[in-house]
């Protein structure tokens, strides 16, 4: 596997996770930026974007236009896949 798409997948995975950490399953793509920045993964709001609007095409979230702002909300096959319980390609693996 290419060293981009472990990033990518990992990505993905931590927007999950961070969604599923909020009481109310949602954030607005500022947010996720600065948290994924937190986690390691520094990207552009742009790219922050592009995998939103992935995670959304997958039906593990939804995104909403807020102004300026994006606000993605998890759904419940995104907190599975966020937890673990279920698999989908082009999204890391959750670690036990």
């Amino acid at each position: 596997m290419r060293f981009d798409q472990l990033l990518t997948e990992s990505v993905r995975l931590s927007i999950l996770q961070l969604l599923e950490q909020d009481p109310d399953y949602s954030h607005n793509e500022q947010i996720i930026q600065m948290a994924l920045q937190a986690l390691g993964h520094s990207l552009s709001l742009d790219r922050v974007r592009t995998e939103l609007r992935w995670l959304e095409e997958q039906g593990l979230l939804s995104v909403n236009d807020a102004g300026d702002l994006f606000v993605a909300r998890l759904n419940r096959r995104g907190s599975d896949v966020a937890q673990g319980h279920a698999r989908i390609d082009g999204i890391a693996r959750v670690r036990p």
